[in-house]
């Protein structure tokens, strides 16, 4: 889950409809016209398309709970502690050969237990927010971090498959963390050709969906995502395509009207990236119907498949 501040955001809106199935055709589409050249929305073309609803409070973030989940742990920890920086072993030739991705799994199951270290404060170019949060989770506390690692994990399993070498912000090494601010130089210094951070939301019942954050562009301080905002956008749409696909969940109800697309520019994760880079709210645990998906592994390996074919297509396109 990635905390919203107040206010209302445009959301960048791209065509991706060769890639939906049918029912979705007419979910996400563009206008090439609108000022600035920024893509604005339009009217879906299809009546199969998701209703807008209109976006409920952003809820109070819950603990993520450790009683009975495997670590996934990783932050900024202190010098000593090595970041997971990228999977061992021999990688088979395929079609991404020579090709490095960046996943993040978000938040850390530990952090509840490092409340100090990660409410202090870091630099994310446009202003300062806390280092990490503890995440959300559903009712019955299966943890977003333990959701996000998981996910993060079938990912890595699929691209490497495909020859791409796959780099981790973190892999339960870390006591919290790291830093929305480390997150994005993991991917920096691996000069990553595309990161995704994996996440799921904390919205009130009756929202559902998943939704893709994509990078504003923001200059300021050390942040200045102009050169990644474009292909940013790219990634982001190949993954909501490939997600709707691969999952059959239809785009959020109560974030970016109906089109799976949302752009922010105040998260430090997405602000301080060099590399083309996007989050992924892959649902709502905080509804019955969407933690029902997210707590099954069936439904999470079709996450990953989603997730891992969009980042494929973009990096073949």
């Amino acid at each position: 889950m990635t905390r919203r501040p107040g206010g209302i955001r445009r959301p960048v809106v791209i065509a991706v409809a060769a890639l939906v199935p049918a029912g979705f055709a007419g979910w996400l589409l563009w206008d090439a016209s609108a000022d600035g050249g920024e893509k604005a929305p339009v009217a879906a073309a299809s009546s199969a398309s998701p209703g807008r609803s209109p976006a409920s409070q952003a809820p109070s973030r819950q603990p993520s709970p450790s009683a009975g989940s495997p670590s996934a742990s990783g932050s900024s920890a202190p010098p000593s502690a090595s970041p997971a920086a990228a999977d061992e072993g021999p990688l088979p030739d395929g079609p991404l050969k020579g090709k490095v991705v960046l996943v993040d799994p978000g938040h850390n199951i530990r952090n509840s237990e490092h409340t100090a270290e990660i409410n202090r404060s870091v630099d994310i170019g446009t202003g300062r927010k806390e280092c990490d949060t503890t995440g959300t989770s559903t009712d019955a506390g299966y943890a977003e971090a333990t959701f996000s690692l998981d996910v993060a994990h079938r990912i890595r399993t699929l691209l490497r498959a495909q020859g791409a070498k796959v780099v981790f912000t973190h892999d339960g090494e870390r006591p919290y963390g790291p830093c929305v601010d480390e997150r994005a130089a993991i991917g920096n210094r691996a000069h990553a050709d595309a990161a995704v951070s994996v996440h799921a939301d904390g919205s009130g019942v009756g929202n559902r969906g998943f939704h893709v954050i994509l990078p504003a562009s923001v200059k300021g301080g050390r942040a200045d995502t102009s050169p990644i905002a474009g292909p940013s956008k790219d990634l982001g749409v190949r993954i909501a395509g490939h997600f709707v696909r691969s999952t059959g969940s239809a785009p959020s109800n109560y974030i970016g009207g109906g089109t799976g697309l949302d752009t922010r520019g105040d998260l430090g994760g997405l602000n301080l990236s060099t590399v083309p880079k996007v989050f992924v709210e892959c649902g709502n645990m905080r509804d019955p119907k969407d933690a029902a998906l997210l707590t099954d592994g069936a439904w999470r390996q079709k996450a990953a498949q989603g997730i891992a074919d969009g980042i494929t297509d973009f990096l073949d396109g």
